[in-house]
């Protein structure tokens, strides 16, 4: 098979690749660069891509799009936000519809974002939208893909929640602390985390690619969301260190304002019910028992 990939030096995507390539799949990178040879050259916010290198693609992975919890929001920054996503699924889309061999199969990126904060409400793929600016953002995103759809490609929008890695994500930036005994839950601790681990995302993904009856949005989260409070003293367990330095809703608004509100604070609690009605397995339902396999600290087991 033959893909090619957005935002291919992401979280997702440096796990993605490798297991793409161990299976025989010939891997397409988009670049902004000219020069890397092999590479699909883009330029999103200025309306570039070069559509015959993607004649032929039997599929596309588009996870590209600028870092949410990555500071404070300002307008400059709500604005690459949205433009990174947008913009870019609608170029990539009306190009994919221009093309004479279609790909059969455009999996693009999206969040839980989409339901905004709901909180202790079960969420599955039907639910309606959220209110907020990343429940806004995400309906806009998985809008931009449409053109790709009425052309007759089977689009899947990666409704991704919380992907825990060690290399980075949530749970990259959480390690530090909690490994020095200085973490603690965010607020009340009560809003609901989705969560996957990163090997169950990689899966996933693999899954859909194959999976022909998987369309429309599709929620990537473990079966099993836990609050705040719970996945901090897990954390702290599978460590063998204390939380108990919690950290105020009151600093985290005062710090980072409105991605406090959105991404920290805010509660969503996901079921990915398409995954598991299509057959999809999990390697890794429960919280500590994927702590343990990602950072190593016991044996690693299912469940």
């Amino acid at each position: 098979m033959k893909i090619a990939i957005t935002g291919s030096t992401g979280l997702i995507g440096q796990a993605l690749i490798p297991r793409l390539l161990a299976q025989g799949c010939e891997v397409i990178r988009f670049s902004r660069s000219r020069d890397p040879i092999g590479a699909v050259y883009w330029n999103p916010e200025g309306g570039e891509i070069d559509q015959a290198a993607l004649e032929g693609v039997d599929a596309i992975i588009h996870l590209a799009g600028e870092p949410v919890a990555s500071g404070r929001w300002t307008k400059a920054k709500k604005a690459r936000i949205r433009d990174s996503r947008v913009k870019g699924t609608q170029l990539l889309a009306q190009t994919l519809a221009r093309l004479q061999k279609k790909p059969e199969v455009l999996l693009c990126g999206s969040a839980v974002g989409f339901y905004g904060d709901r909180s202790g409400a079960t969420m599955i793929e039907d639910s309606s939208p959220g209110e907020g600016f990343l429940a806004a953002t995400c309906v806009e995103w998985e809008a931009s893909a449409k053109p790709a759809e009425d052309a007759g490609i089977r689009v899947v929008y990666l409704r991704t929640g919380i992907v825990l890695s060690p290399g980075g994500g949530a749970l990259g930036k959480m390690l530090p602390a909690f490994k020095f005994g200085l973490g603690g839950r965010l607020g009340s601790g009560k809003q609901y985390m989705s969560w996957i681990a990163m090997d169950d995302m990689v899966r996933g993904i693999e899954f859909a690619l194959d999976q022909s009856s998987l369309r429309g949005p599709v929620n990537f989260t473990a079966p099993n969301p836990v609050t705040n409070a719970e996945f901090t003293n897990t954390l702290a367990r599978v460590l063998r260190r204390p939380a108990f330095l919690p950290v105020p809703a009151l600093a985290l608004r005062a710090i980072f304002g409105e991605m406090a509100k959105e991404a920290l604070l805010a509660s969503t609690k996901v079921q990915p019910r398409k995954l598991l009605d299509s057959g999809f397995s999990f390697e890794y339902t429960m919280l500590e028992s994927a702590l343990r396999h990602l950072l190593g600290t016991g044996e690693p087991h299912r469940g």
